[in-house]
């Protein structure tokens, strides 16, 4: 494999640049504190048809992915996930070209693997030692599995109701596990708190600039498995946002090289009704978020109070001409129920939000039946047994 084009990183917000050789979180001007993006060198030449015959994981981008040396790759085969035509869903949906990209083919059963496998290997060529972690439960999975795999210290604080399942697998990948009451946001004020005494490194959700690079994978996945022609809508399930971030760089590098035109999907972020920051903002059309008040859902992935890259997630909205909504968690449980009867798949909650989104941006002509949608499946429901009562 060649090696990484990466150039530098740069402040979302204000511009600065930083030096990706040494360890970076955000940008450490006293006025900004914004995320860290990576950049990479784009006059090289890369033509797509290089990919042809490499590896079948997300490391097949490997000219746009940060790591520099190939033996600082830390994989358990995360990534190149199913895109997978629905049948009976779009049948009863009246949708002509509706797909659902399965992450729950990925290690640790969701797409976490993908940002976790980056940051931690880009840590691990860093030198880091330690790692800590916030989590609703996926992502401290991940980041254990792939700190586990690297010899690396794991650090994970994870709200106390979390399904046993994530507790078990931390556990099992020999994670040092705190579980405190409350969300995601008191997690990470605990890890906060705590990180520079210990020594840890903080791989929370865009706080450092290397999950992204992962996540976005996902979006020169669907451009290639569609043949190079993007979807007209992708919905995405959005706690932390990452994902939807990372897809729309993936969508403006992927232009930057000539393998897709300027053509982009509307991104249509989805929360649940008892936790809804994005969609409170975007409606408000302010530039940040406030955080929300007693967030709470039975989708675990999106009680996210306040994502870190609000101004981030608000530009993607923007600049796709895409929007927010919201569903409530009786319509996530049916949309679960909806996608397991008639497709097979057993999803996570934030897929059966999806569902449930679907259906409001069809009944209010907000999306076309004619259009190709793609529906972002987060992880596996089976990880989500015991709340699925």
């Amino acid at each position: 494999m060649k090696q990484s084009f990466i150039s530098h990183l740069v402040c979302s917000l204000c511009g600065d640049k930083y030096d990706h050789r040494i360890i970076q979180n955000y940008c450490t001007k006293p006025t900004c504190h914004n995320p860290l993006l990576v950049v990479y060198d784009y006059s090289v030449p890369l033509d797509k048809n290089v990919l042809k015959g490499r590896v079948s994981s997300m490391w097949r981008y490997r000219e746009l992915l940060p790591v520099i040396d190939n033996k600082n790759i830390v994989t358990l085969g995360e990534g190149m996930t199913p895109l997978l035509i629905t049948h009976r869903i779009a049948k009863h949906l009246n949708c002509k070209n509706l797909f659902i990209k399965d992450e729950s083919h990925n290690p640790t059963g969701s797409f976490k693997a993908r940002g976790l496998g980056m940051a931690i290997s880009k840590a691990k060529e860093l030198g880091v030692t330690k790692c800590a972690i916030p989590t609703a439960g996926n992502a401290g999975g991940a980041m254990a599995a792939y700190c586990a795999s690297a010899a690396i210290e794991a650090h994970v604080f994870m709200p106390s109701h979390t399904p046993n399942v994530f507790k078990k697998e931390c556990e099992f990948f020999n994670a040092h596990l705190t579980l405190l009451k409350g969300t995601i946001s008191d997690c990470g004020k605990m890890l906060g708190q705590h990180k520079e005494k210990e020594g840890w490194y903080d791989v929370s959700t865009l706080k450092e600039p290397y999950r992204v690079e992962g996540k976005k994978t996902m979006g020169y996945e669907i451009a290639e498995q569609l043949n190079w022609i993007l979807p007209d809508v992708i919905l995405y399930p959005t706690g932390g946002g990452t994902g939807l971030i990372g897809m729309w760089k993936a969508f403006e590098e992927m232009e930057k090289l000539g393998w897709i035109g300027s053509e982009r999907p509307r991104m249509i972020a989805v929360q649940a009704s008892g936790c809804a920051p994005v969609v409170k903002a975007f409606e408000s059309g302010a530039e940040v978020m406030e955080a929300y008040a007693d967030a709470h859902t039975i989708a675990n992935g999106l009680c996210v109070p306040k994502p870190f890259a609000d101004r981030l997630i608000l530009k993607v909205l923007h600049e796709s001409k895409g929007l927010a909504l919201t569903v409530n968690d009786d319509e996530i449980m049916n949309g679960v129920k909806i996608i397991a009867a008639k497709e097979g798949m057993l999803v996570a909650p934030e897929g059966g939000a999806l569902y449930a989104a679907l259906i409001h941006l069809l009944d209010k002509k907000l999306v076309s039946s004619e259009e190709r949608i793609v529906l972002l499946n987060t992880g596996s429901g089976y990880k989500y047994i015991e709340n699925y009562n």
